[in-house]
């Protein structure tokens, strides 16, 4: 079973999530320790952690690590009060994030807006076609009288953080809206993979008001996405 929240209202983890505007915008957060202790459930790893700052549990997506290595975490979250079922464990603060190998590119900071297309082209993706089809600017501009509904949005993925509390987390953009105020972009959340510069679809429905607490909070997000190229 793989850690999971209820999502509330919903939900929205939302955004990368619409990733900003959130109500506020944690900095990139890595967390290096060694292992103390490791406990594998189905698709991920807990790792008891020593920092500099203490004894930490981490959940990263399932890992070989040994007792006694050293590891750093990027796209590092911290949740508190989370309960997992499968280990009948209550964590009051625990880090939700992936491994990141020795001499990597730092992880880019799991809640923030993406500073622009990959390869800095302008994007411009056509809409889908339905009756439930909506543009990205459409969704957010419109969120208020799409909430609980479902759409289909077709766009560019620009960021991906994939297999963060069991989900993988996708920020769609498709040339519409402006990032001035944040309606370019709409996070997707979703159990399907896609990589940045992949164009997809994605159906799911729109959630609102999303606060998953330290600092995320997402106004709106497509949650639940079926998406394919």
């Amino acid at each position: 079973m793989k850690p999971s929240r209820v999502l509330a209202a919903l939900l929205l983890v939302g955004a990368v999530l619409t990733a900003p505007p959130a109500t506020a915008q944690p900095a990139a957060m890595t967390v290096q320790g060694e292992i103390l202790e490791t406990q594998n459930v189905d698709s991920y790893t807990y790792l008891r952690l020593k920092t500099s700052n203490g004894e930490i549990w981490a959940a990263v997506p399932t890992t070989t690590a040994k007792k006694g290595t050293r590891v750093t975490i990027g796209n590092a979250m911290t949740m508190e009060g989370f309960e997992s079922k499968t280990l009948k464990k209550k964590f009051d603060k625990i880090v939700f994030g992936q491994l990141v190998e020795p001499g990597a590119a730092p992880a880019a900071p799991y809640g923030a807006m993406p500073a622009g297309p990959a390869g800095g082209t302008a994007i411009k993706v056509a809409k889908a076609s339905g009756h439930d089809a909506r543009t990205v600017a459409e969704v957010v501009k419109g969120k208020a009288g799409l909430k609980d509904k479902t759409v289909l949005v077709r766009g560019q993925v620009v960021k991906a953080n994939l297999g963060i509390m069991g989900k993988n987390w996708l920020h769609l953009q498709d040339g519409s809206g402006a990032a001035a105020d944040g309606s370019n972009d709409i996070l997707v959340t979703t159990q399907d993979r896609a990589a940045v510069g992949d164009v997809v679809s994605a159906r799911g429905v729109v959630r609102l008001d999303l606060n998953l607490g330290s600092g995320y909070a997402y106004p709106v997000l497509i949650e639940n996405a079926a998406v394919s190229k």
